[in-house]
């Protein structure tokens, strides 16, 4: 595993700085944190991608699986541990705050065409199926107790249901609804509330994460006959995948990872044992299936192990196999940096993680 280390702090700055906070678990006052995390900012693909959402809001949003959507770059920075302080990002924040609804949630740019419910124009609204994924870039640059960032996460959730959270959007978008049943809960908009909902200190242990977490493992328990709103949880779904945009395994398992709810489920098992068996025999991750609009990143091709996949991979993995009684201890990232815990891996045997508590 030393050696997957070394090759994880050889990478990009991005990984260097993700894998020593991360996996190394070392204190951001660390000289090499400090270091890395100035190179992290001085990279051409970070600076790229901070320029680019200067112009948020960006393109009018047609599909919430489009990856190169502005929403979906400001959460991959938002998970690099890029904050408000950082060079043109507090431009971008106020740019977001700018527009906000009645009701809370932010809103981008849609249109959503007529024949689904939609009004057929571009306009400025909301839907259940991309306001959390604001709202949580939002929490992970720093804004996770600012008011009007908790106004709109009660407000979401508050719209949850027995079974997970249903397809749901703002006035503006008319009698917009997905291709499913009302009474069904969105997989998409479920996975990604509980995500909003683990980075809000208030709720990360509330019904509500617990209700999320249970809906997304009971849609794996019934994968083969149960497809609310067409989504599946077959051989595609299973695909390693990065960034993490829509309703993949990766994704599932990072967020239901960060809930001390379920420990030793079986489900939860049945999906790791999926993971693990694509490690190649070096300990990494090769990426199965790509996003075009991130063609040009290292998680961006199928043919090489990649160093940021892999690194989203032993972090997931190390939550599940730190599991037991000081599970929840571990379940955030440590973008904050701190040395409360200490991992060993060791990809070379299946048993747990060796984990130590001071």
């Amino acid at each position: 595993m030393e050696e997957t280390i070394e090759w994880l702090l050889e990478g990009s700055a991005w990984v260097e700085y993700k894998t020593r906070l991360d996996l190394l678990i070392k204190d951001k006052e660390n000289e090499d944190v400090i270091e890395s995390r100035k190179r992290m900012l001085h990279c051409p693909e970070i600076k790229s991608l901070i320029a680019e959402l200067q112009d948020w809001p960006g393109s009018v949003l047609t599909s919430h699986k489009n990856a190169g959507h502005l929403i979906h770059k400001l959460t991959f920075l938002a998970d690099l541990g890029i904050r408000n302080d950082a060079p043109g990002v507090g431009e971008i924040i106020g740019k977001i705050f700018r527009h906000r609804s009645p009701q809370g949630p932010f809103q981008v740019l849609m249109n959503i065409p007529s024949k689904f419910g939609g009004l057929g124009t571009d306009q400025f609204a909301w839907a259940l199926c991309d306001a959390p994924v604001t709202l949580y870039s939002l929490a992970r640059m720093g804004f996770q107790e600012d008011a009007r960032v908790l106004m709109a996460v009660e407000y979401l959730a508050k719209l949850v249901r027995d079974n997970g959270w249903p397809c749901a959007a703002s006035p503006e978008l008319g009698s917009f609804r997905g291709p499913g049943r009302k009474e069904d809960p969105c997989p998409y908009a479920t996975l990604i509330m509980t995500k909003l909902l683990l980075e809000i200190p208030e709720f990360r242990k509330s019904s509500n994460v617990s209700l999320g977490v249970e809906s997304l493992l009971s849609l794996w328990e019934r994968r083969i006959d149960y497809h609310p709103y067409i989504f599946y949880m077959g051989t595609d779904f299973s695909k390693l995948k990065c960034p993490e945009v829509w309703f993949d395994i990766l994704h599932v398992l990072d967020v239901v990872s960060r809930s001390s709810t379920k420990v030793n489920d079986h489900r939860i098992n049945e999906m790791i044992e999926i993971v693990e068996s694509k490690r190649t025999s070096s300990g990494r991750f090769i990426p199965e299936s790509v996003w075009m609009a991130w063609k040009n990143w290292d998680f961006g091709q199928k043919k090489e192990p990649s160093r940021w996949l892999t690194l989203k991979v032993l972090k997931i993995l190390g939550r599940y196999r730190a599991g037991g009684p000081d599970f929840s201890r571990i379940l955030t990232d440590n973008d904050e940096g701190g040395s409360a815990v200490s991992v060993f891996l060791n990809f070379g045997e299946i048993h747990p993680f060796a984990v130590i508590f001071p």
